[in-house]
């Protein structure tokens, strides 16, 4: 469906693409309705992502008359998987009024029926999950331990640790840099650099909200998985200590990493992708609503 153009059904239900343009009535609705923690002027900057992209819109929304109703952002990007380019579609947050829940699917179906992308969901709520499997979705492994983030001296262990955005940028290689590029400004992306001798490891973290407590980081992105294995827990202490974060979620994927007081958690929240072209392990949370929504 092009952009700006909006179908009806059965006459006054509005299934429109989200525009530039209604990017701040969208990030008024989801203050009110989704998540009031966040304001609407940080919905809006979470809404416009930070990277460069083609995107036939920002997802989807219903309207009542001349009021919204219901909304499916969406995060688009396009992304070098081996030797080829595929376009992903990050279904991020999704919300519509009690009064007109019958109308909810029209959005993710309007999402899905735009064809050749690689659909990602990373944070679908509990009743989104069985949903999505019905409709061929893939959970992705995402066996994590929670780290206690525990003080550590960093002096004479060779190792420091860089987060002046003027000095990261020296720091990476080209394919880390790009992605740094990109996500410099994402709103929920936190960045640094852990440096051993000549070696860098880039790292990129949110931080996260468990049982009403904003004390919690999940890493999004490790640059390279050995140094990450041998510098760690200096990482960890530096989020204790600069950031006030007690505990650090870290999936295998990222890194073979369990320290003494870590915990494998038993029930990882779900991640899901959806895709005939792409493997379980070629999906990561960059260009998503996990560097982009701070909830």
């Amino acid at each position: 469906m092009p952009e700006g153009v909006c179908k009806e059904n059965d006459g006054s239900i509005l299934l429109c693409p989200i525009s530039s343009g209604d990017v701040q009535r969208v990030a008024n609705f989801l203050h009110a309705e989704l998540n009031g923690k966040l304001s609407p002027a940080t919905w809006a900057s979470a809404i416009r992502p930070s990277w460069k992209s083609t995107s036939p819109n920002h997802g989807y929304m219903l309207i009542a008359g001349e009021q919204i109703v219901g909304v499916y952002v969406a995060f688009y990007s396009e992304r070098r998987v081996g030797q080829t380019v595929e376009k992903f579609c990050n279904l991020s947050a999704w919300c519509v009024l009690d009064g007109y829940r019958a109308h909810g699917l029209r959005l993710l179906k309007a999402l899905l029926g735009q064809g050749c992308y690689t659909f990602t969901d990373l944070s679908p709520s509990g009743n989104v999950v069985p949903l999505n499997r019905r409709l061929k979705f893939q959970l992705i492994n995402t066996a994590v331990s929670m780290v206690i983030n525990l003080p550590r001296p960093s002096w004479g262990s060779g190792v420091s640790i860089i987060t002046d955005p003027h000095l990261i940028e020296r720091y990476l290689d080209a394919g880390n840099l790009g992605i740094y590029r990109d996500h410099a400004l994402a709103p929920a992306a936190h960045h640094l650099v852990v440096r051993k001798g000549d070696r860098c490891c880039y790292v990129i973290f949110r931080k996260d909200t468990r049982k009403r407590m904003r004390v919690f980081a999940s890493i999004l992105h490790v640059g390279d998985r050995d140094l990450f294995a041998e510098t760690a827990h200096h990482v960890y202490s530096y989020l204790l200590t600069r950031f006030g974060i007690v505990a650090t979620f870290v999936e295998e994927r990222f890194a073979d990493v369990h320290p003494r007081l870590s915990i494998s958690l038993r029930s990882p929240r779900p991640r899901m992708f959806l895709s005939d072209r792409v493997s379980p392990s070629e999906v990561d949370y960059l260009y998503s609503e996990l560097t982009c929504v701070p909830w």
